[in-house]
């Protein structure tokens, strides 16, 4: 029972500790793709270390005995030795919270895959329409909507289609509209799509856990940051920053879409203005790596040791 605790405490500071530390460490985007590793290794370990929790408690529950060996033998011990109401009390708190988990974990695994699998429908449909009403962009593999909204955006589909309007054909020049159109193709050879859409499920299925819902949006951000870096390596810092700024202002993408323009833009923009040391870059990679490495090996280095006796309780006394 200890590790069964163990995997409960731990999720539990993970997603109430988790969000200002990552927040912190990943809102620069000095390092994008080890931040939204971090952001997502936190939200898998959390949903790993509470499903394995809860099945251990059910289990234990269900071949509970008179000794009580289903739940840690030290806690009961101890709870025991100044009151042995405290140890029913434990029980009962410990069933208690067994039966919920039991019930919570299937609830929000079903509401997440019933938001990506509508997010889905809902993309597929929309590039259906946008290749249909549209007009391929002579010399790219973008396809032209004519509306006066500046927006350029890709969408997944079959096959993948990226969008762009007529209002922001008409702000961009060409360099910019090389760099904007690159960023949406970072966004589908990245397959961004899956992961935008996973998490957000998770953050749609459980509003109440602030690491889901500062997950998904501080992964939004980063996978903008992403696709920007992408666009500047083949077209340039200062001609994507000028498509960005082009694009500031107008309508927003449409749901399930990721667009140059989405994300803190402000942010963005500045990050493409500011230089970053070779000694800044390098910290803040290693920080985060070691936060990666952390979180993920934890609960696996406490549930070796446990299983390999090094971490237990002896056995209770009669």
């Amino acid at each position: 029972m200890t590790l069964t605790l163990f995997l409960l405490l731990y999720g539990l500071v993970v997603s109430v500790a988790g969000p200002p530390v990552l927040a912190r460490l990943t809102r620069r985007g000095i390092a994008p793709q080890l931040g939204i590793a971090a952001w997502s290794a936190a939200m898998a370990v959390v949903i790993l270390t509470w499903t394995g929790a809860a099945i251990m408690l059910v289990t234990e529950a269900v071949h509970w005995n008179r000794d009580a060996h289903w739940v840690s033998a030290c806690v009961v011990e101890v709870l025991r030795s100044i009151d042995g109401r405290a140890a029913a009390l434990l029980q009962g708190t410990l069933i208690a919270v067994s039966a919920v988990a039991a019930a919570a974990l299937p609830l929000v695994v079903w509401r997440a895959g019933r938001g990506m699998l509508r997010m889905r429908t809902h993309t597929l449909r929309h590039a259906r329409t946008a290749r249909v009403i549209g007009q391929r962009l002579p010399g790219t593999d973008a396809v032209v909507v004519d509306t006066a909204d500046r927006l350029a955006y890709c969408v997944a589909g079959r096959p993948k289609t990226i969008v762009i309007t007529t209002g922001a054909l008409d702000a961009l020049v060409p360099d910019q509209l090389g760099a904007v159109l690159a960023h949406e193709r970072a966004h589908l050879i990245g397959r961004h799509h899956l992961l935008l859409a996973s998490v957000r499920g998770l953050a749609a299925a459980a509003p109440w856990m602030r690491l889901f819902r500062d997950g998904a949006t501080e992964i939004a951000l980063l996978l903008e940051m992403c696709a920007d870096d992408s666009a500047a390596r083949s077209h340039g810092r200062r001609a994507l920053l000028g498509g960005l700024l082009a694009l500031t202002g107008s309508s927003v993408a449409p749901a399930g879409a990721l667009g140059a323009s989405g994300g803190d833009v402000l942010a963005r923009a500045h990050r493409l203005t500011v230089a970053v040391s070779t000694p800044v870059h390098a910290r803040a990679r290693t920080q985060l790596s070691l936060i990666v490495l952390s979180i993920t090996a934890s609960p696996i280095v406490f549930g070796a040791l446990a299983a390999a006796g090094v971490i237990m309780c002896g056995p209770m006394g009669s």
